[in-house]
């Protein structure tokens, strides 16, 4: 016998082993139907895991956030499965679970249009009707590629290859279908909710654009047809304020192919955008910046030198060559500001009373965005950082952090912002400086937090 204890600290005792199945209905009938998965010792695993030892034990269903997202990520091999039914060539790579839903990466044959996505929506929800059974199993390293370099699923052969040593390959198979993945999964596909494919996109493999492009799936799901339908009608009311349609109707900017990531502001646009700008330009004035420009297309080796071009990569930077006197040298495209402002600060001699020397910039800044990951103006490649760099003392870190976050939370207000999220960042793994630079720094962020309450 093992000893289950509840989250309400209620223990129970069953003959081992015992799945979260058979706990859940020993409780209950209703409960047995709206379990997913369960919580045992912290770590969530499938439902149907058989548990040998004593556990704390608790069970997930759809009224819970990792409910929800089982929900989703089952979808998406749900998805995966209608894709092979009628696309047996395809090969598909990743599905995850995103924000309200849920994409898979598919290599196609013979390319798909959003026409397409109905006959894979009823194909999934024929998958749903079955109530096929989710299954987990744990292979060696060598039977998983040879499987899916066999089925001709070569990508998936890759993600095996890459897995770091040690790790557990599992697999889950619905049907016919089978698919690698951590999971955890729902018990069956008819536990599935309800869902909804909404577009197509492209992707390339891992991010790289010198890897082939890909089509991405888009989808929705929920516990309940309801919620679904709350969903779809908020993403209604989203796309009539979608501001890139409002750009055009109110003629402020428009954007187009000749130009990908890039704006054209009409008078109207850059009137407003200038009024902003000007608002910008007064409010850091009156709070002691000096501001400063730089120039746009900057050597390799200032960006190697600070450590920039081994962080973003040429990839993420416009790179141009130019070839003098025999010797190749290589400049960017500036992708943010910081580099410039320390040239800046390093003409010259300072001094102790020289600081807190606030430098800021409107600055011109280009970034290789993917094609996939651009948004009208919200994510672009080319765009102007109003950005800022304080120079100060060790001693006067805490009283500049606390008085621009005075600043940020100001000039929020002002433009009616009032509902403002805000995330720390913390010491980053790869990062520049010593460990006798960081402590200091860390000391001062400590205070300013303490000083701002």
């Amino acid at each position: 016998m093992i000893t289950i204890t509840l989250p309400d600290g209620s223990a129970r005792q069953y003959p081992a082993p015992v799945t979260g199945d058979g706990i859940a209905a020993s409780i209950g009938e209703g409960l047995r139907k709206a379990a997913l998965a369960m919580v045992v010792d912290g770590k969530l695993v499938d439902l149907k895991t058989p548990l040998t030892a004593d556990a704390k034990v608790s069970l997930v269903t759809a009224k819970t956030p990792d409910g929800i997202d089982i929900i989703r990520h089952s979808t998406a091999h749900i998805l995966a499965q209608a894709i092979k039914e009628l696309y047996p060539t395809a090969q598909i790579t990743i599905g995850p679970v995103i924000e309200n839903g849920f994409y898979y990466d598919v290599a196609f044959e013979k390319a798909i249009t959003s026409d397409d996505l109905a006959a894979l929506e009823a194909r999934m929800a024929d998958i749903v009707k079955r109530d096929l059974p989710i299954q987990r199993d744990v292979w060696t390293r060598e039977k998983a590629i040879a499987h899916f370099k066999g089925i001709g699923e070569h990508y998936k052969a890759e993600i095996v290859a890459d897995l770091p040593a040690g790790d557990e390959i599992s697999v889950y198979s619905q049907g016919d279908f089978l698919d690698l993945c951590r999971g955890p999964h729902l018990p069956s596909t008819g536990k599935a909710g309800a869902f909804k494919l909404l577009s197509l996109a492209g992707a390339y493999w891992r991010g790289d654009s010198k890897n082939a492009m890909l089509t991405r799936i888009y989808g929705t799901a929920w516990a309940t047809e309801k919620e679904l339908k709350d969903h779809l009608r908020m993403l209604e009311e989203a796309a009539k304020r979608d501001h890139r349609k409002l750009g055009r109707e109110m003629d402020l900017f428009h954007l187009q192919d000749d130009a990908p990531g890039q704006v054209f502001w009409h008078p109207k646009g850059w009137t407003l955008y200038r009024t902003l700008e000007n608002y910008i330009r007064d409010k850091i004035a009156a709070n002691g910046y000096v501001e400063v420009n730089t120039p746009q297309l900057v050597s390799s080796e200032m960006y190697k030198k600070s450590g920039h071009w081994d962080k973003f990569g040429t990839e993420n930077m416009f790179v141009f060559k130019e070839v003098s006197n025999e010797r190749e040298l290589f400049f960017a495209m500036k992708p943010m500001n910081c580099p410039c402002h320390i040239q800046i600060f390093n003409v010259g001699i300072k001094s102790y009373r020289d600081l807190p020397l606030r430098m800021a910039e409107f600055g011109a800044c280009m970034r290789n965005e993917a094609q996939g990951a651009m948004h009208g103006i919200m994510r672009v490649r080319a765009f102007k950082q109003d950005d800022a760099h304080i120079f100060c003392t060790t001693e006067q870190m805490p009283g500049e952090l606390v008085a621009f976050c005075h600043l940020l939370r100001e000039v929020y207000q002002e433009i009616g912002f009032t509902n403002v999220a805000v995330k720390l960042s913390t010491r980053p793994e790869k990062r520049g400086g010593g460990g006798a630079r960081w402590g200091p720094a860390d000391a001062a962020r400590a205070a300013a937090g303490a000083a701002a309450g």
